[in-house]
């Protein structure tokens, strides 16, 4: 009896790794099309109905809460002058799955042209879509 215990936790844990690693290689992907410059890549990993928020803190201009239509967000990875460098360097990666739905929170550094700009966190909702994950909402926060 004992061993089926041992068993069932294993696999339990196997499970939920690859899981995980199916949800982080997904996030790495919209990463990847993002620093490309590259607005297709980033639409495979991410819904239709794609919700984006962002959170600017300032302690002199006070927080903002602000939306961007995900035709706003696209058209503006592909207009990204080709003569600018920026990088999102990921800093960690904490990932929760319930069946259907994964929630990864993800603290970042933004550099434009090697210069720190901001930090902040990335907060992403993704859904399983069929057998694929497909980010539905992102929110971030920016802070100098």
């Amino acid at each position: 009896m004992r061993i089926y215990i041992i068993i069932s936790f294993l696999f339990l844990s196997i499970s939920s790794n690859a899981q995980k690693q199916e949800v982080q290689k997904c996030i790495e992907s919209f990463f990847e099309g993002f620093h490309q410059r590259d607005s297709v890549k980033i639409k495979l990993v991410c819904s239709d109905k794609l919700i984006l928020q962002s959170i600017s803190e300032s302690s002199t201009k006070g927080n903002k809460l602000s939306d961007e239509t995900a035709k706003e967000f696209y058209k503006s990875i592909a207009t990204i002058p080709s003569n600018l460098k920026f990088q999102e360097r990921i800093l960690s990666y904490n990932i929760q799955i319930d069946g259907t739905m994964a929630h990864v929170w993800t603290p970042y550094e933004f550099y434009i042209n090697d210069k720190l700009s901001h930090t902040g966190v990335n907060a992403f909702t993704l859904f399983k879509e069929k057998d694929f994950w497909k980010i539905i909402y992102v929110i971030d926060t920016r802070r100098k």
